[in-house]
């Protein structure tokens, strides 16, 4: 192997014959002397026709790269092509796409030659060319190395132990979906994503790296994979969402509903009281009060709410009027024990708290911030996520543009099908609506958005769409891999045809972040640096005795007090 200089073809690789040419595609029927499924080269064994693996056709000069789609027998290729078969049943034919192309350069000073590669094809193969296996030196270079600007997020498969990275800028912001089934490892690869991106400033020895990354947690199952942490929850009161920081189409979802019709009398009562208080409040606070609006997250009290209410309400009014009906719902948001954190009222005394209340979801110290919602109520837990997806948005939108500059955020929306559902779902509304909107002008404004979901044909497609990059892992689902196969760009049949065979942590990354469409293998994180798994051992729990009365009186306490303490 020493005597063969670079770009020269290995015919120890070589694999067979093309036999057509079509677009970008190629057809080629394999050696018939290759039984084994397999070469070796320089003492690694390369397999033949696996999805995804990269081919080669020498052209002068030049090379021409293709992915392997297709490995099949040559009869049935035949038989679709309306062709009689072929007298031997025993031929096999590789389809594959072409997708670069590229040149060994060799130097006048004496230094070794290299490589170089180009997306795109413009030199077509022809009938009859050789097509060969790739040598793993070569795809360490197609696949690109660290620019300066990338985050490792594995390997790529058959490739050697080629790395393989992404852009950190394209990835985040212009937003990535992380898409695959239960159990196919698509927390962990999230988990892998940001520690690569916490450990970059520690990697690059900066002094100063304070990455502003927000994650929407419906389960808390981030916060034992990230020690340094910070937790926003309802359980304990870190997490303060309250009534006021709501605009106005947020406080409707949560007095009147979505589920039901809402008719313009009620939406102009909300809309008078809520704009009366939030003025009220601003005199007090030394506000323009005629600069305020009803969407100004300026704090008021519940009770001045409830007077503009009660003053514009008829006098013989019935308990099915609108006033009256608005004012019920309210009283029962409050005495609602597990809505502290939503409904506590505003007190004079306790000043402009908007800086303190945006600090708590922004702090760029102890990153990430998790924000667990899984205590939070389902019927409130489209408008909690709405509004954290909100602020994060508009505090943008009025930053300066150097401000934007200098405090980019990144929102992780785990279980993207609860809060952006296809569906329609009305108590998400206006989640779905605040997440559309990161997704269609986020990147402007320095929000980058990570999707995350086991379901992606119930996730809003608008919002989907907006993704530039995608790290797709096994998906099972035949219609969510119809719905894959429908938005991937550089869709390449072969790649999405192996979905449902893909290993554990094993993922298909293509997009504008990546340097090519590409099978990687997600990089392994310690037990430590793991999202905690929520599955149950039944043949460990079967071992144990039955719970106890006493035991059962426990549950029983934290099931009336609504606590998990």
């Amino acid at each position: 192997m020493g005597g063969i200089s670079p770009g020269e073809p290995i015919e120890n690789l070589a694999i067979g014959k093309i036999i057509e040419v079509d677009g970008s595609r190629i057809i080629a029927e394999l050696d018939a002397d290759l039984t084994e499924l397999s070469r070796i080269y320089g003492g690694e064994v390369y397999p033949v026709g696996q999805f995804g693996s990269i081919v080669q056709v020498h052209f002068g000069r030049r090379l021409i790269y293709a992915f392997v789609g297709r490995l099949r027998m040559k009869a049935d290729y035949e038989v679709e092509r309306g062709m009689l078969p072929s007298t031997s049943g025993d031929e096999r034919i590789i389809e594959a796409d072409l997708f670069g192309e590229g040149e060994w350069k060799y130097s006048h000073d004496g230094h070794s030659p290299t490589l170089e590669f180009e997306r795109g094809v413009a030199t077509y193969p022809l009938p009859q060319q050789t097509l060969y296996l790739t040598p793993k030196s070569d795809l360490k270079i197609i696949y690109g190395h660290s620019d300066g600007t990338s985050i490792q997020l594995g390997e790529h498969v058959g490739s050697g132990g080629a790395p393989c990275y992404a852009h950190l800028n394209e990835l985040i912001g212009k937003h990535t979906a992380i898409l695959g089934s239960t159990g196919a490892g698509k927390s962990a690869a999230v988990a892998a994503m940001l520690h690569s991106i916490l450990d970059r400033g520690k990697d690059l020895e900066r002094p100063f790296w304070h990455p502003r990354i927000v994650i929407l947690d419906p389960h808390n199952e981030y916060s034992s994979a990230f020690p340094s942490h910070t937790l926003l929850s309802t359980e304990d009161g870190t997490l303060r969402l309250p009534y006021w920081l709501l605009d106005f189409q947020e406080t409707l979802a949560l007095l009147i509903g979505k589920t039901e019709f809402v008719a313009t009398s009620q939406a102009n009562i909300v809309k008078t009281a809520l704009t009366s208080a939030r003025q009220e409040s601003a005199n007090d606070l030394g506000l323009d009060a005629n600069a305020i609006t009803v969407d100004s997250p300026v704090p008021y009290r519940l009770e001045t709410f409830r007077a503009a209410v009660v003053a514009g309400r008829p006098t013989q009014a019935s308990r099915q009027d609108p006033y009256n009906s608005i004012l019920q719902k309210l009283d029962i948001l409050c005495a609602d024990g597990r809505l502290k954190f939503l409904m506590s009222e505003w007190e004079k005394a306790n000043g402009d708290e908007f800086v303190t209340i945006v600090r708590q979801i922004l702090e760029g110290n102890a990153p990430p911030r998790i924000v667990d919602l899984s205590g939070i109520p389902n019927e409130v837990a489209g408008v909690a996520s709405a509004v954290i997806a909100r602020t994060l948005f508009n505090l943008k939108v009025w930053q300066t543009e150097e401000e934007r500059i200098a405090d980019p955020v990144l929102l992780v929306c785990e279980e993207a099908h609860r809060y952006v559902p296809n569906s329609g779902e009305a108590q998400y509304e206006a989640a779905q609506e605040s997440i559309r909107r990161i997704a269609k002008e986020g990147r402007k404004y320095g929000v980058g958005l990570f999707l995350v979901s086991q379901r992606p044909s119930e996730v809003e497609a608008t919002v989907l769409s907006q993704c530039n990059s995608w790290i797709v892992l096994r998906i099972a689902n035949e219609s969510d891999r119809g719905h894959v196969r429908g938005i991937l760009p550089d869709s390449l049949e072969g790649l999405t045809k192996m979905l449902s065979g893909l290993r554990r942590q094993e993922a298909i990354f293509v997009g504008q972040a990546a340097t090519l469409p590409s099978r990687i293998m997600i990089r392994k994180l310690s037990s430590e640096e793991l999202p905690s798994s929520r599955d149950v051992d039944f043949d460990s729990g079967w071992q144990n005795d039955a719970m106890t009365d006493q035991q059962l009186a426990k549950v029983a306490e934290r099931w009336r007090y609504q606590r998990k303490g």
